[in-house]
């Protein structure tokens, strides 16, 4: 296992409020995220996050850079990626389903491609949909162990019938060996440029 992906129950014993939303969606991968920091620096991690989204991800080196691209060509090839494949239009959104103190909560920022779906002052959740399945991206803030607190993150699906089964398993080892730990490593790196400033912010 990956000094970076962590062991499922690191998601499922934590009593995240995305549990009461996504039953019907099965836990792909969890993982630690490399950017420590102090108990309320969850927001910190979102921003850093939806500024990344401004642009398709690229991943941190040239294995990332290659399998999204691949990835994205596919896409555009298949049809996999349309606007009538989101969030909305062949799934409904899950904010549908928070309940009313979530919903009348902050909602947090979107990170293109995702919507987001709800954030506290832990976790963040967000959403993403196209023709192979309805993901979730769950950022969560905990506790390291040392003193200190970390970022998490969770990956979650529901797959679109046959072809997303298919899809799921068939990119299975390219999330391991390169994508994830890759966009792990990258946002360490980028947390610790980004100390200056967020203690210029405290």
């Amino acid at each position: 296992m990956s000094s970076l992906r962590l062991p499922a129950t690191d998601h499922t014993h934590r009593a995240w409020r995305v549990h009461e939303i996504a039953g019907d969606f099965r836990l792909e991968d969890v993982w630690m995220i490399p950017t420590p920091g102090g108990p309320d620096d969850l927001h910190h991690l979102v921003e850093q996050i939806a500024a990344d989204g401004d642009e398709k991800p690229t991943g941190a080196d040239a294995v990332g850079r290659f399998l999204f691209a691949v990835r994205w060509k596919l896409g555009a090839l298949l049809g996999w990626d349309g606007p009538e494949s989101g969030v909305g239009d062949r799934v409904a959104t899950l904010r549908d389903r928070l309940p009313d103190d979530l919903r009348e909560g902050s909602r947090g920022p979107d990170s293109a491609p995702f919507t987001s779906i709800f954030q506290t002052h832990d976790e963040w959740a967000a959403e993403y949909a196209n023709k192979t399945m309805h993901g979730v991206m769950h950022i969560g803030w905990v506790p390291d162990g040392h003193g200190g607190y970390r970022g998490q993150m969770a990956v979650l699906v529901r797959p679109n019938g046959r072809l997303g089964s298919l899809y799921m398993l068939g990119i299975k080892p390219f999330r391991y060996l390169g994508v994830y730990p890759a966009l792990m490593r990258q946002a360490g790196r980028e947390w610790r440029q980004n100390e200056t400033r967020r203690r210029a912010a405290h």
